[in-house]
């Protein structure tokens, strides 16, 4: 019905805010993760909005971005996750990290989120894998890039470097949300390598 709402931020708590547009307050389920990343009360936001509608509720989830919107629109397709747990899921990962965890099979991690055990992870990971790209999974891990030459580094290249960093810290081990993080951390360059990459990046991870 909305697919936004551009207003001021009246109040935050844990898992809800209040958006007041047009002398009209809407209140908004969030994640824990949104709510952490708005602004202070009485700034402007834009808010993307979900909305669920049932004979007993009228409910709003929002998101910062289309991105979270649209990885929150995949996961209440998977059985046993809805709205309250694709919250959940998006509170311990960001979509970037929750993209990789379900390429790589990465049950654990998503079992982290509350009330998400390792048997709905799996069936979040069985049902979502073909329904997301490498090419989705890769989206936010980097821009292209212009030396000091002027020269662009493309994004494409950039990409393939990460995503193999990523997947060799998934092999040491490291979750793939953590791996996630740690590889969007790090710069690269026209000379980087993903050796190097891994390199910079294992030093995020302590």
């Amino acid at each position: 019905m909305y697919a936004y709402l551009k207003g001021t931020l009246e109040e935050i708590t844990e898992d809800a805010i209040v958006v007041e547009v047009g002398n009209i307050g809407y209140n908004i389920r969030v994640s824990t993760t949104t709510a952490d990343l708005l602004p202070g009360i009485g700034s402007e936001v834009k808010i993307y909005t979900y909305t669920m509608v049932r004979e007993d509720a009228f409910t709003l989830y929002g998101f910062l971005s289309r991105d979270d919107l649209e990885i929150f629109k995949k996961l209440i397709t998977v059985n046993g996750i809805g709205p309250k747990g694709g919250l959940a899921i998006l509170s311990v990962m960001n979509a970037d990290a929750l993209r990789f965890a379900i390429m790589a099979g990465d049950a654990k991690s998503i079992a982290k989120a509350p009330g998400v055990g390792n048997k709905t992870a799996e069936r979040v990971i069985l049902d979502l894998r073909d329904k997301i790209s490498l090419e989705d999974t890769l989206l936010g891990l980097g821009e292209p890039t212009v030396t000091s030459g002027g020269a662009a580094v493309g994004a494409g290249t950039d990409n393939v470097m990460k995503r193999e960093a990523i997947e060799a810290l998934v092999a040491l081990g490291y979750s793939a949300s953590d791996a996630t993080n740690a590889v969007k951390k790090v710069e690269v360059d026209e000379t980087s390598t993903v050796e190097g990459i891994l390199k910079s990046a294992l030093k995020f991870m302590f």
